[in-house]
This record gives C-alpha cells, sequence and structure tokens, in this order.
C-alpha cells in the first residue's frame, strides 16, 4: 500500500513539475535487493528542463558507516569527479553509465561487492537560466549473499532411437528476502558454440512452458516433473535422433522490486549430459521443388533440395546442383561450396547464391534471373561415409529436373515535370521528375538549357544507388549546397537550385530518367520551360590589388573592403583565400570562413592548432574585415583576397544567397631584416631510399651576440609551388609541429649551438621537394621584451625520394621515356632507313628505263625520218607513238 501511495505521489509530483515547467529528476524507486558478483543497473530521468536536449549525469554513494557523506563515483561530464575508492572499477569498465538518450542514463555495476550497498543519489547539473525543481534523487541498494545452488550429475549416455530418458536437476536457495524460482531444461546440439533451445521451463509463477522445437511433444512425450522440495525431473518417452547432443539445467532466483517488477538477481548452470541417439534406419527421401518456376526476368529465383532421413543430424550428404544437365554447383559433406566458373563469378558479384541451411535443406537462389536462366534444374543427392582416403558414396538419388520458364519484361515508364513557370531572382527553383510505371531501379539526370543554340548542360545526377554526380558547371554550387537533388518517394525526383540567377538559370530544363533490368535499360525524357525575373546580384567589394613587405616575426592585416551592399539588413559572409607565389596557375587554398552566424571554418591546408593560432579572420567595423597574420615568416610569402558573400533572411526561404564579389588581392612579401645572420647557404640535393632517415642541415656561422636567444623554421615545398611550415622550434627549446601527423616522422636537434638539424625519418614519396629553414635572432630592449634583431634564410636542399631496391631493369621499365628510346625509336629509325633504300632503288630504275626509252626513241626517230630533207607523215608520227607506246610496257 505504502508502495502505491510513494508511486501516486510521485506522478502527481512528475504532472505538476510538467504544468509550470518545473525541472525533476527521477531515479529508480528503491529499496533494491541485489546479489552479490552480479550486474546492477539504476535508471535515472531528468523532465522539465529548459536547456539543451543532452543533459549530464553524477552519480554518487552515502555509505551506511556515514550516511552525510558524499562518496562520488562517476560523471559523464567530469573524468575526475570519482572519488579514489572507483578508480580502478570506473577505468577498466566495471562500472560505466550508459546514455539512453539526452536526458536518461543507466548506471552499470558489473560483479557486484559488498560495499556497493548504500544510498544512490543521482544529480544532474543545471542548464537552466534559473533554479527552478529538483536536481537530484535518491535510492537504496542492499547487496545480499548469493545462495543459489543448481547441479546435476553429468553423464555419457548412449540410447537408440525410441528409448525413454530421464535427468533430474537439485535447485535450492536460502535467501532472507521473499524470492521465487524458475527451471529450464536446454538442449544444446554440437559444439559449445552452437545455441542452445529450450526444451521445456518453469517460470517464477510456476508456468510450464515449452520450447518451440518441443512443442509437439508436450506432455505427451517430453515432461517436466518437480519432486519433492529442491528436485526437478525432465522425462521423454521416447528419444529422437534430434535429441541428441548436450542436455544441461538452468535456475534463476527472482525478487519483487518497489515498482512491481519482477529482476533475476541470480542464475546458475549445472554440468552437461551427452546424449547420443543411434538410428536404425539408413535410408533417406530427396526432393526438389522452386518457390516459383514461371517467372519474369529480374525477379529471384530459388530451387529448394531437402532430405529426409532419421538422425540427419549425424549423418553425411553430398548436393550436386545440375542446370540443363551440367553440373553447376556442388556442396561437400562438410557444407564446403563449388562453383563452376560463370556461376563463381555470378556469386562473386552477389547475383547468385548456393548454400546448405541445414542437414536437411539446400538452397540455389539466383536474385535477378535473366533470360539465359531459362531451363531445367535438377539435383542429385548422396550419402557419404568418412574413409581412410576420405568419403565415399554410400547410396545416391538424382531427382527429376523442374522446369523454370524466365519471361522477358518491357518497360511501361512515364516520365512528367512539374514547376513553377515563373520566379524571381534568389528564390528556389524547384521541379518535380514524377516516374509512373516503373518496376526496375531507377537513375535520374537533369539538364539545363539556358537559350536555343546553347550546349545541353548537365546539372546533377542520381545513381541507382543514390549516389549524386553533379555536372562540371553545377560543382560548386553543389559545394556550396546551392543544388540538391533528392529522392522524395519511390517515384518522385526533385531538384532545388537555391539563390536563382536571372542571367543563368532560366530557360529549359530536362530530366531524363533511366529504367535498369539487369543487363537493359529504357530512357524517357520530359522537360519545362523556367522565366526567372532579375533582381538587381549590388554587392561592390574594394577590388584593388595591394601590396605589402613584411619583416620577420611582426603581425600584419589583410584588409577586405565592402563598399556597398544590396540591402542594408543583409548578413556578409567571408572567405579568406592564399594564393603561392608558384606556380602561376596554382589553385587558391581556403584559409578560413566566416559564415553570416560567425561560425569559423578552417580550410583542410589551415586546419592545425599551429595554423588556427596563427591566422584570425577579425570583424573591424560593418564593412571593413581584416584577415590577421601573426608573426610572419618566410612560408607565409604570397597573394591574400577575400570572397564575400551577402545573405539575406526570408521568412519563407530561410537564408538566401543575394550573390558573392571577390577582393582585390594582396601580394604579401617577406623582408629579410637589415641586421644580417650567417646562415649557410650552400645548396644540396639528397637523394634517399623510401623508409630511410634523412637528416638536413640548418647551420647558424660566425660569431653571435653572447645575449642573443635563436629560434628557427623548417619549410617544405614543391619545385615550383610555395612552402608550407613543417615545425618550429622556440627560443624555449620547445617544439611547434604543423601537423599532428608528422610528430613521429620529424625530429628537430642541436647537436651544437647553432646546429638546427632536422631528421625526417622513414622518407615517402611524398617528401620529395625543396627544404629550407629560416633561422631567427631574438634580443632584449631597455624593457626587457624580447625583440626579434635579425632573420635569414638557409641554403635549399632538394630532396628527391626513390622507390626501394631500384634497379636498372625497374628504372627503365618506370621510365616510359627511357623505355621509348630503348625500344621503339630504333625501330622506327630502322622502318625510315629501310624505306630510303627503297625509294632510292626505285628511283634509280625509273631514271635507268627512262634513258633506254629517251635512246630508243631517238632512234627511231632516225630510222622513220632518214638522212634526207623530207618530212615524215601522219602515219609516219602515228607509227612511232605506237613504237614508243610498246617500248614503254616494255
Amino acid at each position: 500500500m505504502g508502495s502505491i501511495q510513494h508511486s501516486a505521489a510521485l506522478l502527481l509530483f512528475v504532472l505538476a513539475g510538467l504544468c509550470v515547467g518545473q525541472r525533476i529528476v527521477l531515479v529508480q524507486e528503491g529499496r533494491l535487493y541485489r546479489a552479490k558478483g552480479y550486474h546492477i543497473t539504476i535508471w535515472c530521468n531528468v523532465s522539465g528542463y529548459q536547456g539543451p536536449s543532452e543533459q549530464n549525469f553524477h552519480w554518487s554513494i552515502y555509505l551506511p558507516s556515514a550516511p552525510e557523506q558524499e562518496v562520488k563515483i562517476i560523471s559523464t561530464i567530469d573524468p575526475s569527479f570519482l572519488y579514489a575508492t572507483y578508480t580502478q572499477r570506473v577505468r577498466s569498465g566495471k562500472i560505466y553509465v550508459e546514455r539512453v538518450q539526452g536526458d536518461s542514463a543507466l548506471l552499470h555495476i558489473k560483479e557486484l561487492q559488498d560495499q556497493d550497498a548504500g544510498e544512490y543519489e543521482c544529480h544532474t547539473p543545471n542548464t537552466d537560466e534559473r533554479f527552478f525543481g529538483s536536481y537530484s534523487a535518491k535510492m537504496n541498494l542492499s547487496v545480499i549473499p548469493d545462495t543459489l545452488s543448481a547441479t546435476m550429475t553429468p553423464q555419457a549416455l548412449t540410447l537408440v532411437e525410441g528409448d525413454p530418458l530421464e535427468l533430474t536437476c537439485e535447485v535450492s536457495k536460502s535467501t532472507a528476502q521473499h524470492t521465487h524460482l524458475s527451471v529450464a531444461w536446454y538442449h544444446l546440439q554440437g559444439s559449445g558454440d552452437a545455441q542452445a533451445t529450450v526444451i521445456l521451463s518453469l517460470s517464477k509463477d510456476f508456468v510450464l512452458t515449452p520450447g518451440p522445437s518441443y512443442m509437439q511433444r508436450f506432455l505427451s512425450d517430453v515432461r517436466l516433473d518437480k519432486v519433492g522440495d529442491t528436485t526437478y525431473k525432465l522425462s521423454i518417452g521416447k528419444v529422437q535422433p534430434s535429441d541428441q547432443g548436450q542436455v544441461y539445467c538452468e535456475a534463476a532466483e527472482w525478487i519483487q522490486d518497489p515498482g512491481g517488477s519482477w529482476k533475476d538477481i541470480t542464475r546458475k548452470q549445472t554440468e552437461k549430459t551427452l546424449l547420443t541417439v543411434r538410428s536404425q534406419d539408413r535410408d533417406f527421401q530427396a526432393n526438389i521443388a522452386a518457390v516459383e518456376s514461371s517467372l519474369a526476368e529480374g525477379k529471384p529465383l530459388q530451387v529448394n533440395c531437402s532430405v529426409t532421413a532419421q538422425n540427419s543430424q549425424n549423418r553425411w550428404f553430398q548436393v550436386v546442383w545440375l542446370f540443363k544437365g551440367v553440373e553447376v554447383a556442388r556442396i561437400d559433406p562438410h557444407g564446403v561450396l563449388a562453383l563452376k566458373k560463370e556461376y563463381e563469378e555470378r556469386a562473386a558479384l552477389g547475383q547468385l547464391q548456393v548454400v546448405k541451411k541445414s542437414n536437411e535443406m539446400y538452397i540455389l537462389k539466383v536474385y535477378q534471373v535473366r533470360l539465359k536462366d531459362n531451363g531445367t534444374y535438377s539435383c542429385e543427392v548422396s550419402e557419404m561415409e568418412k574413409a581412410s582416403a576420405g568419403f565415399s558414396i554410400i547410396q545416391s538419388k538424382m531427382l527429376s529436373g523442374i522446369d523454370v520458364n524466365v519471361k522477358p519484361i518491357e518497360s511501361h515508364m512515364q516520365v512528367s515535370v512539374l514547376s513553377k513557370r515563373q520566379i524571381v531572382e534568389g528564390d528556389t527553383l524547384i521541379l518535380h521528375c514524377e516516374v509512373s510505371g516503373a518496376t526496375s531501379p531507377l537513375s535520374v539526370n537533369w539538364w539545363h538549357l539556358q537559350k536555343s543554340g546553347d550546349q545541353l548542360e548537365h546539372i546533377v545526377g542520381m545513381e541507382r544507388d543514390g549516389m549524386l554526380r553533379p555536372g562540371p558547371s553545377y560543382q560548386e554550387r553543389s559545394a556550396n549546397r546551392d543544388l540538391r537533388l533528392e529522392k522524395i518517394n519511390s517515384t518522385t525526383f526533385t531538384l532545388a537550385i537555391y539563390n536563382t540567377s536571372a542571367t543563368s538559370d532560366g530557360g529549359s530544363y530536362k530530366c531524363e530518367v533511366t529504367e535498369w533490368s539487369m543487363d537493359r535499360s529504357w530512357k524517357q525524357t520530359q522537360e519545362t520551360s523556367v522565366a526567372i525575373s532579375p533582381l538587381k546580384s549590388k554587392l561592390r567589394v574594394n577590388t584593388e590589388d595591394r601590396s605589402l613587405e613584411i619583416s620577420g616575426s611582426t603581425d600584419t592585416e589583410i584588409e577586405c573592403s565592402v563598399t556597398s551592399l544590396t540591402q542594408r539588413d543583409s548578413q556578409l559572409a567571408i572567405t579568406w583565400y592564399f594564393l603561392p607565389p608558384s606556380p602561376a596557375d596554382a589553385a587558391p587554398l581556403q584559409i578560413v570562413r566566416t559564415n553570416y552566424s560567425n561560425i569559423l571554418d578552417y580550410g583542410a591546408e589551415f586546419s592545425s592548432a599551429m595554423q588556427k593560432s596563427k591566422f584570425h579572420s577579425e570583424r573591424v567595423s560593418s564593412n571593413l574585415f581584416w584577415l590577421r597574420i601573426l608573426s610572419v615568416n618566410h612560408g607565409d610569402r604570397g597573394r591574400y583576397y577575400c570572397l564575400v558573400e551577402e545573405w539575406l533572411w526570408s521568412a519563407d526561404r530561410g537564408w538566401y544567397n543575394l550573390g558573392k564579389k571577390e577582393s582585390g588581392k594582396t601580394m604579401l612579401e617577406f623582408k629579410v631584416s637589415e641586421n644580417k645572420l650567417h646562415v649557410e647557404k650552400t645548396n644540396h640535393s639528397i637523394t634517399a631510399t623510401e623508409n630511410e632517415d634523412v637528416t638536413l642541415s640548418c647551420l647558424l656561422q660566425g660569431p653571435s651576440q653572447p645575449a642573443s636567444l635563436f629560434s628557427a623554421i623548417w619549410f617544405h615545398g614543391l619545385e615550383h609551388s610555395g612552402m608550407k611550415t613543417l615545425v618550429k622550434v622556440h627560443t624555449s627549446g620547445m617544439v611547434e609541429y604543423a601537423e599532428e601527423a608528422m610528430v613521429e616522422r620529424l625530429h628537430l636537434r642541436r647537436p651544437s649551438f647553432g646546429d638546427f638539424n632536422l631528421t625526417l625519418r622513414s622518407v615517402e614519396p611524398g617528401d620529395t621537394g625543396v627544404y629550407c629553414c629560416q633561422v631567427q635572432e631574438w634580443q632584449q630592449d631597455s624593457g626587457g621584451a624580447w625583440v626579434l634583431r635579425a632573420s635569414e634564410l638557409s641554403g635549399y636542399t632538394r630532396l628527391t625520394a626513390l622507390p626501394p631496391e631500384s634497379t636498372i631493369s625497374s628504372r627503365v621499365c618506370s621510365s616510359p621515356s627511357l623505355l621509348h628510346f630503348i625500344l621503339i625509336y630504333p625501330l622506327i629509325l630502322f622502318l625510315g632507313l629501310t624505306a630510303a633504300l627503297l625509294y632510292l632503288s626505285v628511283k634509280n630504275r625509273q631514271a635507268h628505263k627512262e634513258s633506254i626509252y629517251q635512246r630508243k626513241g631517238k632512234e627511231l626517230w632516225v630510222d622513220l625520218k632518214g638522212t634526207g630533207d623530207v618530212e615524215p607523215t601522219y602515219s609516219d608520227h602515228n607509227n612511232l607513238e605506237e613504237e614508243m607506246n610498246n617500248l614503254k610496257e616494255e
């Protein structure tokens, strides 16, 4: 009765808290009784808070020996919250807090100990603007001894199928509290890794329940009886081959918690009895069946080959699958699968599966049938026995085949496009592509044609697996989240283009849908036209180029000035970029972006702790922004500029982009101080094999002031690109790394004064490039502050990393130009010489024939004309021409 009154009062307290917005902390109702050595969980919830959805929890205990003293156990937010007595158990995971959700958590205590008894308090730190309500709750826990006992004499029994079986289990307890017992018998087939199944169980409420596999045999063949106060007897009237395995008993002790629920506080298992059941019948039956024998192309096909036999679990079977009378798969007695080549390839691609589901069921499954899968399927089942050389066949059964008819499919897909025909510039353009009649996976591509005669541009595509692929002209807009393609449901694909432009986004939009079925596809397109009314894209930024020359280790600011805005209440997002001094076409690197909500996002090249502490984006006034660079060094040389984005809030559209402008570029040069340091300027070249260690030298030469301190910065870059900072050693000797990943590979040491050597461990291909260091000299001024006196760059060291065990042959094979020179160029030269010789030979033969031709012609003319003055007649000319033609043919 007291428990009911407590629960009712607690419910009224919660409801009252919810009505007035009061914070309430609830903990599991006690007192709880749990057994020593077992796992306990205690829940704690908080409600009515106004802060973040994720709350934190502190757990403490008040021991009976000191009920007023708080002993801290564990916290979800403060690792140092716990007292020393709980340190080892918390760190080893024997005490931990599981967060169920943001405002609900469970305290877990493994292997409960006597000293864990006491009053537990769950405290939730305040996250609200004011204190109102409860912030902690308490409950009591008592730790009681484990008195449960469950025993059974282990046996190894061999029975013949149909014999009776009786096993007894002794269960007792001597707990002072009121508890109930439950007892269950389990059957375990095969090794200890197998899953045990319930034979019969007697619940704490004295309800007798059979396991699923023993439901048919309950009462008639399998029963559980309680004999006396502590004995539980399992009886099986006729054992079956499926009963073979291990049998054991498990007992559990249950206690009723204050809330009314029952909880098991102890659990014990007996030792196992090994049961062997011999079968007398050696015959077996086999059957083949298809789930569906007439099906459309692309549908799943499943053919089952089943075996029915007594004591089948202890017998060995081999199954061979045949398609059109040819073996395609074989499952041996151990369940090992062997597939023919084509089926093996299809299985590797996840298109086909042949499995032994059990000793009685073998399955051939094709997930998407093709036309070539049309035909007769059959299987041959053989019972095997172990022999000295492996297995031998006892008996085999060839099953008659099943005819599978695969019907080709056709597409009935239809596509329609829906959208607004006219929008205002800056609004979101939403286009819906709706598909009907499709039964296979779909892929979608959107295309844009601005005006007639223009080239069709690919906007974005969605593959069958949901992968998005933006077109070349839309990749930047996709990266800026100004473009989105979503599959709203199985038949609707929606394209949204944000911050539309009247000059570039108007025109015709086409949706192209492809339906894919096996090795075939069908394509349908539909398009619509959209007009975009212009909005006066007025944001202006100072585009004047500037130049700064900075002395070493001083701070500087790069300026970004906004001269006009489209809207007075618009917000600005500023992105700073860096262009290395070389090459000329180097891609800009994002330094840091401050969005319209003043959230910072550093680029990948500037995300290290060193870079974040060096580069800062500041808003000096409403229209003036600075990129502040601290302690400028040689690696900061290059051009800097900003990209300004103008954003406006709309109740129906949210934040949308009005436009963006680039500023002019500021060239930052590093000016070496007039005070000279003598740093070795000699350039070096080093060739190293991968995984080899390399030491780079940076040596300060000549005398220096006794009161000076020195710092050094190492840089790395490629042959024709900018230098980036690797590591810095301060005057105090502290080493600062630009990238956390390089800490293990970079080793700075000073074997002597003025020597700032850098050792690069385990050289990789990416380490190839140019290295140099910048040495800085510091002295105290009259006020005691350390100021930079001089700064100087070292010479360059060019490092080349070669692959391991590089030989002449490997160098030749790895160099295309050298390989061409050795193999191809001689062949070209030989062919050229051969062609020249053939040409000269032909020319000589033609010249010789021409000479003979001319000489013969003259002789024929002299013969024709004779020595007289009479001119040859017309017929004489014809005779001469005929003779000359005959001579040509010769």
